[in-house]
């Protein structure tokens, strides 16, 4: 296994990590240690480039900074990547190379399940290394975060719609939901439940003509999420999909998801709120899962109520920052981000 460190002036560090018997390529980005060690997820994906990968795992660890200081936990962020296709080039042996890079860094960087991973998987890096959570069993696993993930952005989005409309009951409300992954179902399945109307699209049609079964949602094109109407749209999947082009073709009030990076650039915060619609920051909304990983890599012994405490915080942290961007007629993102500087410049604040 070779690790090979890639100059970076706005990361503490980042790794290229090579093994050629099993033809594992990958990017460990250590964005930020200054809270505690590094957290956050490893993906798997068919990058179109290394330079792809790069960017993307460059932007991930630094939203992690943000989603871990915004949840007050005690740790920094990171994250990891696989250049490659989960369904057909995922083996043990690429694990246990990537996990003894992740060994290699002495607690620096703690992995968890993210996009093409599992909890067995990190059950296959726990066998070469001690810095993994998410994993199925043991004294403190945590499992699939994604449920966690999905109840906070489920209350991000009554959060958002209580401060738009002041009510949080989303029955007969509108949900444009993009993506039907982990997260992106269990999300479907609280919004069906609390009377909504969906609206669904993912690139894996078995998993929408589930949801059209399940939820009797609406299915529609990939490209066409974006112009439909409704009233709240949650993005679940990639990133950067609230930009110059998508964002003019929104018919919604509210825009509150899961997926990371939610902005392809600062200014399309601005354009969000030039439109009057209010943008629930992703990485306080998305910061359940997180907050579920945690109980495992701190030792928490009473989980639930870690959780419930930290969720309930962080509904708490999102409604001052709508409150506070609608006082000063700015975007949330902008407030959001001012927000966790705060904290990054007092550490204690997040232990």
């Amino acid at each position: 296994m070779k690790l090979t460190p890639i100059p970076s002036q706005s990361h503490e560090a980042i790794y290229r990590v090579e093994e050629a018997d099993c033809g594992l390529l990958g990017i460990i980005a250590i964005h930020s240690t200054q809270l505690g060690p590094a957290a956050g997820g490893l993906r798997m994906r068919p990058y179109s480039d290394f330079d792809a990968a790069l960017e993307d795992v460059q932007r991930l660890s630094a939203g992690m900074t943000y989603k871990n200081a915004a949840a007050g936990l005690p740790l920094g962020g990171g994250k990891a990547v696989i250049l490659g296709d989960p369904a057909t080039q995922k083996s043990p042996e690429l694990l246990r190379a990537f996990g003894r890079a992740i060994e290699s860094l002495n607690g620096r960087y703690v992995t968890a399940e993210d996009m093409g991973m599992s909890p067995a998987d990190m059950a296959t890096l726990a066998e070469v290394t001690r810095s993994v959570a998410g994993l199925p069993e043991g004294e403190f696993a945590s499992g699939d975060p994604s449920p966690i993930t999905a109840r906070g952005i489920f209350n991000a989005i009554t959060t958002a719609h209580e401060i738009r409309h002041g009510s949080r009951h989303l029955a007969g409300r509108r949900v444009s939901l993009q993506g039907l992954g982990h997260v992106g179902w269990y999300l479907a399945s609280f919004l069906h439940e609390a009377g909504a109307q969906l609206i669904v699209t993912d690139v894996d049609a078995a998993r929408v003509a589930a949801a059209v079964a399940e939820f009797g949602a609406t299915a529609v094109g990939l490209d066409e999420i974006y112009g439909v109407e409704a009233d709240i749209f949650a993005p679940c999947a990639i990133g950067a999909i609230l930009n110059a082009t998508t964002i003019p073709q929104l018919k919604v009030s509210i825009v509150a998801g899961g997926a990371n990076n939610q902005l392809a650039t600062p200014a399309d915060a601005e354009a969000l709120a030039a439109r009057g619609i209010l943008y629930a920051p992703d990485f306080v909304a998305n910061g359940g899962g997180i907050i579920n990983v945690a109980t495992e890599i701190l030792e928490i012994r009473d989980r639930a109520g870690f959780v419930a405490e930290k969720l309930a915080a962080l509904d708490d942290t999102m409604r001052r920052i709508l409150t506070e961007a609608a006082r000063q007629g700015v975007s949330p993102d902008r407030v959001a981000i001012a927000t966790v500087d705060q904290m990054l410049q007092a550490p204690h604040a997040a232990e």
